[in-house]
C-alpha cells in the first residue's frame, strides 16, 4: 500500500505519525467484527461468517501496518538491555 511507510529507525517509531492513527481506528473495529461475527457463526448466521471475515481480514491489515514499527522500538529495547546487562554485570564482577 502507498502511503504506509515500513522501514522505521528507534527514534521514528517513538513519535505518532498517520500509522498509528490508522490502527488506531481500525483496532475497535476489529474487535467489533470479532466479537459480533463470533457470536453470529455460533449461531450459524451467514452473515455472521462475512463479519468474522472481515474482522480478520483487518486484523491482517492492522499488523501488517504497526508491526515494523513495533519491533523497531522492540530492537532499540533489546539493545538498550544487553547494554545494561552487561554494565550491571562489570559491577558485580567488581570491575568498575
Amino acid at each position: 500500500m502507498k502511503g504506509i511507510k515500513r522501514q522505521w529507525t528507534a527514534s521514528e517509531a517513538d513519535r505518532w505519525t498517520k500509522e498509528d492513527y490508522l490502527v488506531f481506528v481500525i483496532s475497535p473495529l476489529v474487535y467489533m467484527l470479532l466479537a459480533v461475527g463470533t457470536a453470529l457463526s455460533l449461531l450459524l448466521l451467514w452473515y455472521g461468517w462475512v463479519l468474522l471475515a472481515v474482522g480478520l481480514a483487518l486484523l491482517g491489515l492492522m499488523i501488517w501496518i504497526i508491526d515494523p514499527k513495533l519491533k523497531a522500538i522492540s530492537l532499540d529495547y533489546e539493545l538498550k538491555q544487553k547494554k545494561y546487562l552487561e554494565q550491571v554485570e562489570r559491577i558485580e564482577r567488581w570491575e568498575e
